[in-house]
């Protein structure tokens, strides 16, 4: 079995941190868990794959014992300590990335994803509870009352990626595979993560000071001018589910 121990303890220390004048704003991703308005891009840690991995094996060797058992209930204990494990090294690993993220910034924008809805999608359900969308969002929130900071959430239906952070101009359509794109009107080439990273900071910003919309009537276009990425073959796989 699994033994937890949990303890409450009165803690009167300020934790608030010096102010600091960097501003972040934050896309979610599953390719990349996130991507910053700075460029930075972060990915899922490699651990997750190979205990997904393991998670497989384990699975196919459950289903091949009778159930009843003593090799079953041994080979469901085994399944239950990999979920266990992977749910551990998610929950950790978020904890250092929201940390720093608060840390090094002042002010943090995200968008107001409806993640419990999104999850909803078989195709993308793992792939979304891998990258703990919720769980950081979460974890941002609190932190940012504890250490000082700034968390401020835009409409999830802003076109933070179909809108050019340069001009402002915004297309039509814009699938999901495509990666990175060229504006029509102003020639700006954009990856498409980092574009939206920079327009959901934007937003954010527009909010605190002014209480402006975030959701701008702004010119369109059917054409994106847009090229695919070079991806590798997990990837393109990938971009088809989502679409």
């Amino acid at each position: 079995g699994r033994w937890s121990v949990s303890l409450r303890v009165n803690d009167t220390r300020d934790l608030r941190l010096k102010p600091t004048n960097k501003q972040v704003g934050i896309d979610l991703g599953i390719t990349s868990l996130l991507t910053t308005s700075n460029g930075e891009k972060v990915t899922n840690p490699k651990n997750h794959y190979k205990l997904h991995k393991k998670l497989r094996l384990a699975q196919k060797s459950l289903k091949r014992k009778i159930k009843g058992s003593n090799n079953y209930q041994k080979a469901r204990l085994k399944v239950a300590r990999i979920h266990a494990k992977i749910k551990d090294s998610r929950l950790d690993y978020t904890h250092k990335l929201t940390t720093q993220l608060i840390r090094e910034n002042q002010t943090i924008v995200v968008e107001d994803l409806a993640v419990k809805n999104m999850v909803r999608n078989h195709k993308l359900a793992r792939a979304i509870s891998d990258a703990n969308w919720g769980e950081l969002v979460r974890q941002l929130e609190y932190k940012t009352d504890w250490y000082g900071r700034e968390l401020i959430k835009i409409d999830r239906y802003f076109p933070s990626s179909k809108r050019c952070s340069n001009c402002g101009h915004v297309v039509e359509k814009l699938p999901l595979n495509i990666r990175e794109w060229d504006c029509p009107e102003c020639a700006t080439h954009h990856d498409r993560d980092i574009n939206a990273s920079i327009n959901i900071l934007a937003a954010g910003l527009a909010v605190s000071v002014c209480g402006a919309t975030v959701r701008p009537e702004g010119s369109k276009s059917r054409k994106a001018g847009a090229k695919k990425q070079k991806v590798s073959n997990s990837d393109a796989r990938e971009s088809r589910a989502v679409s």
